[in-house]
């Protein structure tokens, strides 16, 4: 790729600078795919541009997605002849696709260098009362550094954060697959939700998901309605606090456990940060008001775990746990994975679980299981990545120790 001397300090948090560049700031040519409108405004000024120039050009990338500036058809030639020299417009490198019976569409992505460097985006589609819906499972890390038990991502460790251009253009993309071959003034958005809940814990990548979610929802790009975008986390508890002051969009905590004692082995960062820690984050979070605020109750997601934590007296604290907390929960069937220790709770048990929590007055669903056929669902989005931090390796092995011991036992 060529390198063109152009203003960076627009772009700073989306396009870091190589180490080695030089001290003119010589830098490759700027990705306007992952700029947020500030960015992009900024970016404008600093090349000698009017900043109004920027919702033009956003709106071309992110809402007839082209990518050719010379498509840019109210956009002065010259202007377009400068941009084509110092930028890009750069969606991850496809490697590889595949489209469920259900409907359900699965990508591999190859961000930066690397056979090892790939992410998996997924979305799937529904009905709803308001028409087709939807419903698109972004990532925003290679891997992942919390290592929840039940979780096949986990095992392959944390590799790096996606930056801005890496996480918006998986929704450019998945947009895009449904017009490729329509004219480019006659395609409209077809993804209607959007969930920052595929590989990686989105808070521990703040600020490139912050500003990718605000692409998300601005007019000059998706429009996207701030209910229609949620942030799932396993509970960062300071950056849900900061998430209050930054951002107004729909929040769902990967509970999975009722108690403390579970939640610590289940999921590792509740050590850090404990469940009443984390619930009193959520009710600081919706505690905004305003009838226009996603912020009305918090979703839990809670994968149920055949013999783990799937009685009626793990239903009972967690109507104690969630007493205070408006909430809707969506109970998660658990998707096997390869040497995974655990098993799917019975449709009885869950439906069980389920009957309890409505009882008391949530409003309590069963997610279904969608994608399988092509390891799309929930906790399967693993795929084809590379293991750099031989933690899956070390993990098989010791699920083989403990059923050889087991075994022996028997």
């Amino acid at each position: 790729m060529s390198t063109e001397v152009v203003a960076t300090s627009a772009i700073s948090d989306a396009q870091p600078q190589s180490p080695s560049a030089p001290t003119q700031k010589s830098v490759e040519k700027v990705n306007l795919l992952g700029l947020s409108r500030p960015q992009m405004e900024k970016f404008f000024e600093e090349i000698g541009e009017k900043k109004f120039r920027a919702g033009q050009v956003m709106k071309w990338i992110h809402q007839f997605f082209v990518t050719d500036f010379a498509e840019m058809t109210n956009i002065s030639g010259k202007l377009r002849e400068k941009l084509e020299k110092i930028c890009v417009i750069e969606a991850p490198e496809v490697v590889h696709k595949n489209y469920s019976k259900d409907g359900t569409r699965k990508w591999v992505f190859r961000v930066g260098d690397g056979e090892g460097s790939l992410v998996e985006t997924v979305l799937i589609p529904a009905d709803d009362k308001t028409g087709a819906r939807k419903t698109l499972c972004i990532s925003s890390q290679v891997g992942c550094a919390l290592d929840c038990s039940f979780c096949s991502t986990g095992k392959q460790g944390f590799q790096r954060d996606l930056n801005q251009a890496e996480i918006i253009g998986q929704l450019w993309m998945a947009n895009y697959s449904y017009m490729e071959d329509i004219p480019v003034l006659e395609r409209e958005r077809s993804v209607t939700n959007v969930v920052m809940m595929g590989m990686g814990e989105p808070l521990l990548n703040y600020d490139a998901v912050l500003n990718s979610m605000r692409i998300m929802l601005d007019d000059f790009a998706y429009g996207m309605s701030k209910r229609r975008v949620t942030l799932s986390t396993s509970g960062v508890v300071p950056k849900i606090d900061q998430m209050v002051k930054d951002i107004d969009v729909a929040l769902a905590i990967s509970l999975h456990a009722p108690n403390d004692e579970l939640r610590n082995e289940l999921v590792p960062i509740n050590k850090k940060y404990p469940l009443e820690q984390l619930i009193a984050a959520c009710q600081r979070y919706i505690a905004k008001d305003g009838n226009e605020s996603s912020r009305k109750h918090v979703t839990i997601e809670y994968v149920m775990l055949d013999g783990v934590n799937d009685s009626l007296t793990h239903a009972q604290e967690m109507i104690k746990l969630l007493k205070n907390l408006p909430s809707k929960i969506n109970l998660i069937p658990f998707n096997p994975f390869p040497h995974a220790p655990y098993g799917r709770s019975s449709r009885n048990k869950i439906i069980s679980f389920q009957k309890a929590l409505s009882d008391a007055g949530f409003v309590c669903t069963i997610r279904q299981t969608r994608g399988d056929d092509i390891d799309a669902a929930c906790g399967q989005l693993v795929g084809q990545v590379a293991d750099r931090t031989r933690r899956a390796e070390q993990w098989k092995k010791k699920v083989a120790a403990q059923n050889e011991i087991i075994r022996s036992q028997g």
